[in-house]
């Protein structure tokens, strides 16, 4: 009695694994972030404050009762008003609206990295993003420096001894802080570390049965 097997060689597979790295997800998240304290820091009246006055990018306001004459020489009563001509400001709303936009493109750009499966498209997503973060955080800065840069040069001109920067000039603080993190993060975290190569050794067997002999 014989019997006739047949074996077939071992074959290996390599299975490509993607991994979300948790400081990209943590970089899309500052860049939310950085959206929502812009909107509140661009939109406020709140940027410099005095007594019974306040101004912001867009708009000044007036209260009842306030003491005259008026900051700059305003003549107009109480109430909030389009935002005075004056460069310095126009040019930190500018400045603040870019920086809002470059920051909504890239956390775009961060999102469709993280969702992407290609290592390729992701490298180039996240590369973008890193690029245009730090072009939002440059205008941001620099917008947040103009505005009380200038405004000392026309302190004399302003009727009041005393002024505080606002609450919305101190998220702008927080919003640039946040997208400073973003962009650290996305230095940080190799783009390579997210992919990974697994070998996987698969060994198919193979019996044919031969003729049997007494």
């Amino acid at each position: 009695m014989s019997f006739a097997f047949k074996m077939i060689a071992p074959t290996t597979t390599i299975e490509t694994v993607t991994i979300v790295r948790p400081l990209k997800v943590i970089a899309f998240i500052c860049g939310i972030i950085v959206l929502f304290l812009m909107t509140l820091c661009i939109g406020s009246s709140n940027w410099l404050t005095s007594e019974k006055y306040r101004q912001g990018l867009w708009e000044y306001c007036i209260e009842e009762d306030a003491i005259q004459p008026l900051p700059f020489n305003l003549k107009n009563g109480p109430g909030c008003f389009p935002g005075r001509d004056a460069g310095y400001i126009k040019l930190a709303g500018i400045l603040c609206c870019f920086g809002l936009g470059f920051d909504f493109l890239a956390t775009i750009m961060t999102g469709f990295g993280l969702s992407s499966k290609d290592p390729r498209k992701k490298y180039t997503l996240y590369r973008f993003a890193l690029y245009i973060m730090v072009a939002a955080f440059v205008v941001i800065l620099i917008a947040l420096v103009v505005y009380p840069a200038y405004f000392a040069a026309e302190f004399n001109e302003s009727n009041r001894q005393i002024w505080e920067l606002g609450w919305a000039y101190g998220v702008g603080w927080g919003a640039a802080i946040f997208l400073l993190g973003a962009i650290l993060l996305l230095l940080c975290d190799k783009e390579t570390e997210e992919i990974y190569y697994k070998e996987r050794t698969i060994v198919h067997t193979q019996t044919n049965g031969g003729d049997l002999k007494a």
